[in-house]
């Protein structure tokens, strides 16, 4: 490597949204994340809720009541 063209790379701190902390090696002395292993839904087994919208023929037939076969 060229002396004096790559940035510093030391030890930089973590910080995520909900308040975890931890060390890892950057460029950068401080990075701040939204979400980590601690809270991310795919690491803590949580799944979120998926709300059902229903598809386009389901709400066709229900605006116009031929869900039952009326005509």
């Amino acid at each position: 490597m060229q002396k004096g063209i790559h940035p510093e790379y030391g030890d930089a701190t973590v910080t995520c949204a909900c308040g975890e902390t931890f060390k890892t090696k950057s460029t950068k002395k401080e990075i701040r994340v939204e979400a980590c292993s601690k809270c991310h839904p795919f690491y803590t087994g949580q799944r979120q809720q998926v709300v059902s919208t229903g598809g386009r023929i389901e709400r066709f037939l229900k605006k116009y009541d031929l869900e039952n076969g009326n005509a």
